[in-house]
């Protein structure tokens, strides 16, 4: 019994020491998306979606709930924020070239056309951000248009 007691303090410890140490938070000032939209012309509606389920791990810039002042769910989130940034940057996009574009946004169509963006755990917690139908299919239809102009090696306008 002593020795579970002591695990347990020592969980507690490690629990209120970890308060103090947080990760980086992914939040910078500016208009990180303007390229990307300018480049790609998503309609106002596909715009939101965006800014809706999208850029909070895929960009510089995520608002963050108040959760995320808790370890460990704020080590959590700082992972999975980076982890998506590894994968599609919206506030890069000017520094990829033509071809990377091309396949990001073949990405895009695939991991929403099979339900695998937005991550379930995000829309769990954020139901708001579960795309519908009608979104899935404008944002199908956006990636397919906009793929034929970087396919002929042409910037979007």
């Amino acid at each position: 019994m002593k020795l579970l007691k002591k695990i347990s303090l020592g969980v507690v410890v490690v629990f209120i020491a970890m308060q103090f140490f947080s990760p980086t938070k992914n939040i910078s000032p500016g208009n990180h998306t303007a390229v990307f939209i300018k480049e790609t012309n998503p309609t106002p509606e596909l715009q939101r979606t965006f800014k809706t389920s999208c850029y909070d791990c895929h960009s510089n810039n995520t608002e963050y709930p108040w959760y995320n002042n808790v370890a460990p769910i704020s080590y959590w989130l700082a992972d999975h924020v980076n982890e998506g940034k590894e994968h599609l940057n919206f506030s890069e996009w000017e520094n990829y070239s033509l071809t990377k574009k091309d396949h990001l946004l073949e990405e895009i169509e695939e991991e929403v056309s099979n339900g695998k963006m937005p991550l379930s755990q995000y829309t769990l917690i954020h139901a708001d951000t579960k795309l519908s139908v009608s979104e899935v299919t404008d944002l199908v239809e956006w990636v397919r248009q906009t793929r034929i102009i970087y396919q002929l090696g042409k910037q979007p306008k």
